[in-house]
Order: structure tokens, then C-alpha cells, then sequence
């Protein structure tokens, strides 16, 4: 679309063809036909939490992977009684993560390399970007940091989010 909207500006026919720049106009100014050309200008980031001890997540992209982050030096819920049974999408544990201040440290590093890396995929025309948090058992910390970066990304302009989380799904959560 950007492409026939700088052929219908900026060349000049050696010849009259009105008819054809009425239809290059009538293309490029197509709201119907922009749609389905930002779509595939879309980059797809997979977001993945996972445990340390099971599965790492693999890329069905064909591309070979991306950012693998290893959440095992943050503080861990999972140790204390209270927060055993939940997940990092429950509100006790999002709360008791979100009080610490290496999870905030820890998070803006993340966020600051995803960031980067999506304005240069975008830029280039790359279509996947896999970025995975790992931790101990991928119930807590890693869920926590994958929705995080989650709700970081959604409503960015061009960007597809899928969130998944490999233990609990196992689980059944």
C-alpha cells in the first residue's frame, strides 16, 4: 500500500493514463484493502513461562528462539505456605511480587530489551519474537514476569501478544 501510494505521487507516466492513476488512488486510499495490509505487518510476540526442572518452550516459529529469561534470583512465593497453591495470575502473589524491588529492577530490564528488540523487528519486517521467563517450578515468578510483559505489550501498534504457561496448563489452570 505505501508502495502505490508513492507511485500515484510521485511518478510521472510518460504518457496520459488516467484511468490507471484513478485506480491506483481508488487502491491506495482503500480502507478495506489497508486492513488487510497492516495485518500482515503484524509482529507476533509468544510469551512463554516455564519451569527450570520440566520444559523449556520450543519455537514453532522456525526462527530459533529469543529471549530466555531465568527469574530464579527473585524472591520466590512458592516458599512461603500461603502463596503454595496460587499461581503468578493470582492477586496475593501478584501483590507480594509486585512489593519487591528487585522484581521491579529485574522487570524494567526485561521490558527495556523486549522494547528494543520490537521497534528493530518491526522496523526490519520480522513477524516472531519468543521471549520466555523461567523459573523454579513456572508457577509463581514466571507467570507473574509473562503477564507483566503481556499487559506491557497489548495495544501496541502492530504487535500480536500470545501468552502462554507450559506448568499451568499441566496443571490444568
Amino acid at each position: 500500500m505505501k508502495n502505490l501510494r508513492w507511485l500515484g505521487a510521485n511518478v510521472k507516466l510518460p504518457i496520459a493514463l488516467p484511468v490507471l492513476m484513478e485506480a491506483l488512488r481508488g487502491i491506495s486510499s482503500s480502507e478495506k484493502l489497508e486492513r488487510l495490509a497492516s495485518s500482515g505487518d503484524t509482529l507476533k510476540v509468544s510469551i512463554f513461562s516455564f519451569s527450570f526442572h520440566r520444559e523449556m518452550p520450543s519455537d514453532g516459529s522456525g526462527n530459533g528462539g529469543g529471549f530466555v529469561f531465568d527469574a530464579r534470583s527473585l524472591p520466590n512465593p512458592g516458599r512461603e505456605e500461603q502463596f503454595r497453591a496460587l499461581t503468578g495470575k493470582d492477586a496475593p502473589v501478584i501483590d507480594y511480587l509486585s512489593r519487591q524491588a528487585s522484581v521491579h529492577q529485574y522487570l524494567a530490564s526485561a521490558l527495556s530489551l523486549v522494547d528494543a528488540s520490537v521497534s528493530q523487528y518491526q522496523s526490519r519486517g520480522f513477524k516472531n519474537l519468543m521471549v520466555s521467563f523461567g523459573c523454579t517450578g513456572g508457577q509463581h515468578r514466571s507467570v507473574y514476569l509473562a503477564e507483566q510483559l503481556a499487559k506491557h505489550l497489548r495495544g501496541a501498534n502492530g504487535v500480536e501478544v500470545v501468552v502462554r504457561h507450559i506448568e499451568l496448563e499441566k496443571m490444568g489452570k
